[in-house]
C-alpha cells in the first residue's frame, strides 16, 4: 500500500470515533475516512452527505453510480474508480460494459437518454462548473425536479471525494487493483501527480 501525504488513523481509533459520532461502521474502514478521521467533525459532515446522497435521495443508485464513475475517470481519481467499480456491479446494477464506456461515453451504445443527461450535466459541472439551461431542463424533463438537483448535488459531493482523495494522495485499499479491470488508468491521472 503506498503512502498517502497524511497518516491515516488506525482502524481502532477510526471505530472509537466512529462510535462517539454515532457513524456507518462501514465508511470507518475506508482509507479515505481513515484520514479525514483526523479532522472528525469534517469526517461527520462527509459521512452525512454521503449518506443522505446514497440512501435518502430521489436519484436512482444506478445513475448516481454512473456519475461517480463518470467523475473518478474525468478527475484521474483511482481511488473512486477502485471503491465504485464493484459496487457499481454488485449491488446498484451497472454493468462491465457500462463502466468502461463512461471512458468515452459519447461514443458508447450502451446508455439511453437518461443516462446522457446525467453524464452531460456532470461533465459540464466538471468542465465549466455550471449547467446550461438546455442540460438543466433535459436532466428535469428526464429524471424529474427532486432527482435532478440530487443529481447536482451528487456531482457535486463526489468531485469532493475525488479532490480529497487526490489531494491527500489517499492510498488504495489493502489488495485493489488500480484501475479495475484492466489497469488503463485515466489521462487525468498524470496531471495531478505533476
Amino acid at each position: 500500500m503506498s503512502e498517502g501525504r497524511v497518516e491515516m488513523l488506525s482502524l481502532e481509533k477510526t471505530l472509537e470515533l466512529t462510535r462517539e459520532l454515532g457513524l456507518h461502521e462501514p465508511q470507518a474502514r475506508l482509507n479515505v475516512f481513515r484520514t479525514l478521521f483526523r479532522r472528525p467533525k469534517t469526517a461527520k459532515a462527509i459521512s452525512d452527505l454521503l449518506l443522505s446522497l446514497l440512501f435518502e435521495a430521489e436519484l436512482d443508485h444506478r445513475t448516481r453510480e454512473l456519475v461517480i464513475m463518470r467523475i473518478g475517470w474525468v478527475t484521474g481519481c483511482d481511488y473512486e474508480w477502485t471503491q465504485h467499480w464493484p459496487i457499481a456491479q454488485q449491488i446498484f446494477g451497472c454493468t462491465r460494459e457500462e463502466l468502461l464506456a463512461l471512458r468515452d461515453w459519447r461514443s458508447a451504445e450502451v446508455f439511453d437518454d437518461r443516462d446522457r443527461a446525467a453524464l452531460e450535466a456532470t461533465d459540464e459541472l466538471l468542465d465549466a462548473g455550471d449547467l446550461s439551461d438546455a442540460t438543466w431542463a433535459r436532466c428535469e424533463s428526464l429524471l424529474g425536479t427532486e432527482a435532478s438537483v440530487d443529481l447536482v448535488a451528487s456531482i457535486a459531493t463526489w468531485q469532493l471525494i475525488s479532490k480529497i482523495a487526490r489531494g491527500l494522495r489517499i492510498p488504495l485499499e489493502d489488495g485493489v487493483d488500480s484501475w479495475p479491470p484492466d489497469g488503463r488508468p485515466s489521462p487525468a491521472e498524470g496531471e495531478a501527480a505533476g
